[in-house]
């Protein structure tokens, strides 16, 4: 994969004509973004940015020197969900939210509920030595929460027919579960071993599985198992192999 720049490293040509995602391969916020500019085939380059030492003219573009971030032309954003709704306002074929204004407003606050599940997973993989189950069961009791609304919601996915906003913001995460079975053991299958408790979570994951969009940034469990190795022991690879 091309390389994650570093300190001493020049910043590429923009390209005329293009976005520019500025992000970290492995990152679940730049993931959201990658998706939105894939489910909405928005042209955009990518320049990968290593998050340990990260090159100078990166830290002085980017006021929080955080990744993900766009560049328009000279001016840019951060923040993925900002990024997020920008590009959703901004093109407008495949629109991610919903038109009804009180529905996108509710999807809003279901995105930024999310957050204590985000939280508790990464907690939970950073535990030493081994994570219990009892510590893997907080994350399913938030999950628990989604899986309620998409039954009352009585759709394939948050956002009806097909993904939506709330589908692929919240989507990296449940993608990087798959790898805490290979890193902790079977004990941390969510899919199987918690399947009578979010049903619907399992099939909803199962079916963004064959989103167009989601295929095609996908990492394999293995992949995130290497990452997420690496990430645990302080010793994070941005170029390893994928």
């Amino acid at each position: 994969m091309p390389e994650h720049l570093t300190i001493g490293s020049a910043e590429p040509p923009l390209s005329p004509g293009k976005l520019r995602l500025y992000g970290m391969r492995f990152c679940p916020y730049d993931h959201r973004v990658h998706l939105v500019l894939l489910a909405k085939n928005i042209l955009h380059d990518v320049v990968w940015i290593n998050l340990k030492n990260k090159p100078e003219w990166y830290v002085k573009k980017i006021p929080t020197a955080k990744v993900p971030a766009l560049a328009i032309g000279e001016k840019c954003l951060w923040e993925s969900l900002i990024i997020a709704d920008y590009l959703d306002e901004q093109y407008t074929e495949r629109p991610l939210h919903s038109s009804n204004t009180l529905q996108k407003a509710k999807d809003r606050i279901l995105i930024e509920s999310f957050g204590p599940i985000s939280g508790a997973f990464y907690k939970f993989i950073m535990t030493k030595p081994t994570p219990t189950t009892e510590e893997f069961e907080v994350v399913v009791r938030e999950v628990k929460v989604f899986d309620l609304e998409l039954a009352n919601r009585g759709t394939p996915f948050f956002g009806g027919s097909q993904p939506g906003m709330v589908d692929y913001m919240i989507w990296p995460w449940f993608e990087r579960f798959g790898a805490a079975k290979i890193v902790f053991g079977e004990q941390f299958d969510m899919t199987s071993k918690y399947q009578a408790e979010i049903p619907h979570i399992v099939s909803w994951m199962n079916s963004m599985k064959e989103d167009r969009a989601v295929k095609e940034y996908a990492l394999s469990p293995e992949t995130h198992a290497r990452y997420m190795k690496g990430y645990m022991a302080g010793n994070s690879d941005y170029n390893m192999e994928i």
